[in-house]
């Protein structure tokens, strides 16, 4: 009777203590669940970018730089077959050589054969006036003795001033083939010669878009189009990328800004380096706009919540770190960690 006894009792011990384990690993376990855990602001990794793209429609001929190779400021990085520019440049420089051609004949004036041609007219003219006035002469002679009738006189008068005029004719043509076009037929010459100048500078110009050089200091990440293949104006080729000009940026909801202000300090680590820990410099902000606000459902207790996008940099330089790998900070509720 005693044994069983303390068989009953010995069960009720360990139900109680069975009892009690059950209820401390259920406490145990509602204080894990139940305390919220710290959540993550994830944000990415970014970098300055530059296209790299023609103003003139070409081929790809040759490319000087391939994917991962690091280039320098004034690399050449392409060349573009351009046989449509070159043509133009070809008809420009005829332009050129043919108002160039137009001012040097405005210049030298008329040719020695055509000054040579105006002078024996003049010369001409020059006889024809002295026989005119001894003419004119000896009539008016003849006409005061009362010899002559006055009709004649008059004749050779109206014939000497005739030949007066037409010297001054003959002279005036050749004095203008000894000095040339006029001034301002110069001038516009001249002005032809620059605007052909300025085709041919201008032609010049494209051809030299045809050969594409580095801007920056960086990295090649992408190569559009392939060889032999024919890119528009302005359309992308390659694209260099500064991972000495690098930065993060988060979307952060408004509540969480509390703490977050320029020149502010975060805390973040980078998984892909092995949760690296990094320290970051907030030196932008701004709102995303109202596509990127969260709508309260309720007409109380809530508000609308904007997000900003928030960019910072690191305080030093992480080795290893790309553009598009993640960032995370930690948070807890509304403070970020």
């Amino acid at each position: 009777m005693d044994e069983k006894k303390k068989f009953t009792i010995s069960n009720m011990m360990l139900a109680f203590i069975t009892v009690l384990v059950v209820i401390g690993g259920v406490a145990l376990a509602g204080f894990f669940l139940l305390t919220p855990p710290d959540d993550f602001l994830m944000g990415q990794a970014e970098a300055t970018q530059v296209r790299i793209s023609s103003k003139v429609p070409g081929r790809v001929d040759t490319y000087y730089a391939k994917e991962g190779d690091k280039v320098k400021a004034g690399d050449t990085l392409v060349f573009l077959s351009t046989p449509d520019v070159r043509a133009k440049l070809q008809q420009a420089e005829a332009a050129r050589s043919a108002a160039e051609a137009q001012r040097m004949k405005a210049i030298k004036g008329a040719r020695a054969q055509e000054i040579t041609g105006v002078y024996e007219l003049w010369q001409k003219a020059v006889a024809g006036l002295d026989i005119a006035q001894k003419s004119y002469e000896r009539v008016q002679n003849l006409y005061n003795k009362g010899v002559m009738s006055a009709q004649k006189r008059d004749e050779a008068e109206a014939n000497y001033h005739a030949m007066v005029a037409t010297e001054k004719a003959a002279r005036s043509q050749y004095d203008m083939a000894r000095e040339g076009a006029r001034q301002e037929d110069k001038m516009a010459a001249a002005a032809l010669v620059q605007q052909a100048g300025g085709a041919v500078a201008e032609v010049e110009s494209y051809i030299d878009e045809g050969t594409l050089f580095s801007p920056i200091n960086g990295e090649i990440t992408e190569r559009f189009p392939q060889i032999g293949e024919l890119v528009g104006t302005g359309a992308p080729i390659m694209n260099v990328v500064d991972l000495n000009d690098m930065w993060v940026t988060f979307s952060v909801q408004e509540e969480l800004l509390k703490n977050i202000r320029i020149g502010s300090e975060l805390n973040a680590f980078i998984p892909a380096l092995g949760d690296k820990a990094i320290k970051l410099k907030v030196y932008y902000m701004k709102d995303m706009g109202s596509y990127a606000a969260w709508k309260a459902t309720k007409t109380t207790g809530q508000y609308d919540s904007k997000t900003f996008e928030v960019r910072a940099r690191p305080c030093d330089r992480i080795e290893g770190l790309r553009p598009g790998m993640s960032v995370i900070m930690k948070k807890k509720g509304t403070e970020i960690l």
